[in-house]
């Protein structure tokens, strides 16, 4: 009895030691999959949790794209324009809900996936759509601007993953702002993947893909 007992209590320091190490290195692995300057979840992070809600048939994937970034940086210089980003990144945080998960996807782009309880998705993107819109606290209230929003439910497209729907929420989101209609919901069209998935226009897209069908 004497020697378990002293075996034990050799061994607690280690196994203490361990777990210390363990939260350690869960803290530091949270620590990388978030923003630095949102404080969202990068790419990595979003990833994960993202696929799991998708699981989930009441999910809707939205991709958000500041307007006119670039001008506002230009204009106002980058502390306003990383202010903008931190209040757009707070407010889509806020109104996804602990149910949901939001990310930035990088430079002024966003992208969450909500759980749509009462089917009302196009409601609560288009409050959302003012939400954003509004000037940021604080700062001069000429620094805002719109943020274009795409959307689709999952359940519209049950053989998607959530590259695919990403695809489908970019096209929409663009159509959106092209449109400068603040939202839209991806069509029931086929989708026309690029080579690396990229909507056509866009960097590393290929010229000739077809635009896929968007439905308000």
């Amino acid at each position: 009895m004497n020697t378990l007992m002293t075996m034990l209590a050799a061994a607690a320091p280690v196994a203490s030691g361990w777990t210390a190490h363990t939260l350690w290195l869960r803290r530091r692995l949270n620590v990388a999959r978030r923003d630095p300057l949102t404080g969202l979840r990068t790419r990595e992070g979003f990833t994960r949790r993202a696929t799991a809600l998708l699981r989930d048939p009441r999910a809707v994937v939205v991709l958000a794209d500041v307007d006119k970034f670039k001008q506002i940086n230009d204009t106002f210089g980058h502390a306003a324009g990383d202010g903008l980003l931190k209040a757009t990144a707070d407010r889509l945080a806020h109104h996804v809900g602990r149910s949901g998960v939001a990310g930035r996807l990088g430079g002024d782009e966003f992208a969450a996936v909500l759980i749509d309880d009462h089917g009302t998705a196009g409601d609560m993107l288009a409050v959302l759509h003012g939400v954003l819109a509004r000037p940021v606290d604080g700062q001069d209230p000429d620094v805002h601007t719109t943020v274009a929003l795409g959307w689709v439910r999952a359940a519209d497209f049950p053989d998607d993953d959530l590259s695919a729907l990403l695809r489908r929420a970019d096209e929409a989101m663009y159509a959106a702002k092209q449109a400068r209609a603040g939202t839209r919901r991806a069509g029931l069209g086929r989708l026309f993947a690029t080579v690396t998935g990229r909507r056509a226009g866009r960097t590393g897209a290929r010229s000739d893909a077809p635009v896929v069908g968007v439905a308000a």
